[in-house]
């Protein structure tokens, strides 16, 4: 009998709002205070513990004083790459991680040219074996090649982090068919942000939401302990660090448009919440610069909401259709600016050639990228005058 915490898709440092950052860092100290405070046998973590190969050195420093406090609870902890911090050098911080003695990467496998035999990693009793995550899913490929060592008599974990066809559900990406994996009493998986169960292969869910889509569907981070001595052996635990207020909002209107999303953000009790501003619609009057975010998201800090974040997807401007009645074809581009500018007067159109002729540059034969980028935009400002 055994009991451990599978854990998966931590992604520390993927937030690029400091604020969002902070909570993915919270939740993920809070479910090493569970996994301590349970005194279980180990811990699993199904890949992308972070969110690159070569995460941040502020992100390093924390994540090590995390696994350090497993170390002296005596906590083992058991490891695969992600598709995220997965590198195909074979070197990444998981590595030093390791070398530090605060967790095991349990990759152990030889290669041939039609199978891959996976060698288990033994403890007390549990055979564990693993195989990386890939960039592109190009790991299902060699998925449909894998063999376990055999460890007879033992509980054995497969720890993959991958899509399996039993949960893509609609989603057009490959994956690996649950029929070709090989026999284990638990498969441990990650990289799909669902908490999903089919019989014995278990998605825990991210440890906290990483984008806004999954803020709105998820709401916080989770990850279960298993238990094998029970009959339902699944424990969900569920990471609630802040409360989440979604607000959906349609506009036609752009200049009215901050004073209504203010208004509706006045009603709401955002003290101390994420507030997830989606506003969609077909702008029929102004343009999107004209609602004024900076003043929506001074407000909400007014009303102490933890963070505003905001989508604007789905919200258009209304097509500008310009019917043009060619009189000389060679003359197309000219004709058509002429009828836009007659339209939209502005200062800005007697620019336009000028500008379409800048942006029809060639690169040169082995001119670098940057160079070639940097000369564009040099000339670009030079007709913009800046």
């Amino acid at each position: 009998m055994v009991r451990f915490a599978h854990i998966a898709d931590i992604h520390l440092g993927g937030w690029k709002q400091q604020p969002l950052q902070d909570l993915n860092f919270q939740s993920f100290k809070k479910a090493v205070d569970v996994c301590i405070n349970e005194k279980l046998d180990f811990v699993i973590i199904a890949g992308d513990l972070f969110d690159s190969a070569y995460p941040d050195i502020e992100i390093l420093k924390k994540t090590f004083a995390e696994f350090k406090r497993f170390k002296d609870a005596r906590l083992p902890c058991f490891i695969i790459a992600g598709s995220h911090d997965y590198s195909v050098s074979g070197k990444t911080f998981l590595d030093v991680l390791e070398k530090a003695g605060f967790c095991k990467n349990i990759e152990n496998f030889e290669e041939t040219e039609n199978s891959i035999v996976i060698n288990p990693t033994i403890h007390e009793g549990v055979a564990l074996y693993g195989y990386p995550g890939k960039k592109s899913s190009l790991e299902i490929n060699d998925l449909r090649k894998i063999k376990l060592n055999d460890s007879p008599g033992m509980f054995k974990i497969l720890m993959l982090h991958t899509t399996i066809d039993k949960a893509k559900g609609t989603l057009p990406i490959d994956s690996i068919e649950v029929d070709m994996l090989p026999k284990a009493d638990y498969y441990a998986l990650g990289h799909l942000h669902i908490d999903f169960q089919y019989d014995n292969l278990v998605y825990p869910g991210p440890i906290f939401p990483n984008n806004f889509q999954e803020l709105e569907d998820l709401k916080y981070g989770s990850f279960y302990i298993v238990d094998t001595s029970l009959n339902n052996s699944l424990r969900k635990v569920e990471l609630k660090i802040k409360e989440v207020v979604p607000i959906s909002i349609e506009i036609t209107n752009a200049t009215f448009a901050t004073e209504k999303i203010i208004s509706l953000l006045d009603k709401k009790d955002i003290n101390d919440k994420i507030v997830l501003l989606r506003v969609s619609g077909e702008l029929e009057s102004g343009k999107n610069s004209d609602i004024k975010f900076s003043q929506i998201e001074e407000f909400a800090k007014q009303k102490n909401a933890y963070f505003l974040l905001r989508n604007t997807h789905d919200l258009k401007s209304k097509e500008f259709e310009l019917e043009v009645e060619i009189k000389n074809p060679e003359n197309i581009e000219e004709e058509a600016i002429n009828l836009y500018s007659e339209k939209n007067p502005s200062d800005f159109n007697k620019l336009i050639s000028q500008l379409m002729n800048t942006l029809q540059i060639e690169k040169q034969e082995d001119e670098k990228n940057e160079t070639f980028e940097k000369r564009l935009l040099d000339e670009s400002k030079k007709v913009l005058r800046f």
